[in-house]
Formats: structure tokens, sequence, C-alpha cells
């Protein structure tokens, strides 16, 4: 199958297509003609985009509108194929490994800080600039501060096939 666009002279462009449930890029270059190219699940980046919360947050005070926003951006994201995962979370329990060997579990989050993750989304997009892209949209829903993190995968070398 053959697929032609237009001879068109102008800079380079890509067209990415994403279709959720048979995952392919169509890469679509100026006056070329279109490659198809499978994407294997963790061919394509995947990203943890986390909200933070003030540790003082009380959720009684979100209201209709911002969780509104914030399911409209969950369909968008789900509508663009993007969205792998997302939540929010509860109050942390800490677990630290003592010297004796035993464990200490703590209430609160490991290190003392301002502010504690309430959420996150696992994206799974064609680099950082597209996932930054999505976090904007997540700092406004939210109305807090956003962080993107790429997430590495260490292939185990006892199933390699290459």
């Amino acid at each position: 199958m053959q697929l032609h666009h237009s001879n068109i002279r102008t800079k380079l462009f890509w067209t990415i297509r994403r279709i959720p449930d048979s995952p392919f890029v169509v890469i679509v270059k100026a006056g070329q003609l279109a490659r198809l190219k499978t994407i294997l699940g963790d061919d394509m980046p995947q990203y943890l985009v986390s909200g933070y919360l003030p540790d003082n947050f009380d959720p009684s005070t979100v209201g209709e509108e911002m969780v509104e926003e914030i399911h409209a951006l969950n369909r968008e994201m789900i509508a663009a194929g993007v969205r792998k995962f997302a939540c929010g979370l509860g109050p942390a329990r800490t677990l630290r490994a003592q010297p004796n060997g035993g464990l200490l579990l703590t209430d609160g989050p490991y290190l003392e800080a301002k502010e504690h993750v309430g959420g996150i989304w696992i994206l799974e997009t064609v680099n950082m600039d597209e996932a930054v892209a999505w976090a904007r949209k997540g700092a406004k829903a939210c109305r807090s501060a956003i962080e993107v993190r790429e997430i590495f995968f260490v292939p185990d070398p006892k199933r390699a096939t290459e």
C-alpha cells in the first residue's frame, strides 16, 4: 500500500496519528511518500506527569468547575491516545530501611516539604515537548505545579531478543 502526500515545497514537517486500539504512527515528510511505523509498547517514550499540592490542601475547596476541567482534560488525553493511567493520591506513608534490617513506618512523605504529590498521569507521547504540552494543560486544569519526568525502562537481559 502506498500513501502519497502532495508535493509541497515548504519546510519539513511531521504528522503523527495515534489509533488507541492499534497503535501506529504515520510519518509524513513534505513531498515524499508516507511511511507507516508500528509503535510497539515500549518504543514510544512514557512520561510521569505529577501534580503537586500544598501540605495544607483541603479537598473540600475544589469546586465543580475544576473537577470538570480535570475530567475534560482526561477525556481529551484518552481521545488523543496519550493517557495510559491517571489517578489522585491520598496521604503518604513511608517505609525506611533501618541499619538493623528492620523497617520504620511513618506517616507523611519521605522528605519534609511544603508540597506533596496529589495526582499523576502516565502519558505515552512522541517526545518530552509533547508531554510538556499536555502538562501545561494539566497545570491549568489543576491550578497547581506540575512536574514531567521521562520513565526509563531497563529491559530484562534474560528476555532480550536482540
